[in-house]
């Protein structure tokens, strides 16, 4: 199975993103969910330091180190068997303690 990963990255308002992934495909996903942890303190609270995100080896990135698995920005987790669905969402609500290490 090919890993899906991001290619490009657009912010949006508040804590969303849109993202361009290997396979083509372009989808829009929330982190306030992911943006946990005192790496994340100033972009979750200063617009303009999470504008500042870009995508990196595949996944999102910030300066000053902060970044996230893409799996749990892609998918909310492992990836399905088929990852040709990109329909495994919504994240459940909540703080996911461990958005910055894959699972």
């Amino acid at each position: 199975m090919t890993l899906v990963r991001i290619v490009s990255v657009k912010p949006l308002a508040g804590h969303s993103v849109e993202l361009q992934l290997t396979t083509g495909e372009v989808v829009v996903r929330e982190l306030t969910h992911l943006l946990n942890g005192p790496i994340f303190d100033g972009i979750r609270t200063d617009d303009a330091r999470f504008r500042q995100v870009e995508a990196a080896d595949g996944t999102l990135v910030w300066p000053g180190g902060a970044d996230l698995c893409p799996d749990m920005v892609i998918w909310g987790g492992l990836p399905p068997s088929d990852s040709s669905s990109l329909t495994v969402l919504p994240h459940p609500p909540g703080p996911s303690p461990s958005a910055d290490r894959c699972p």
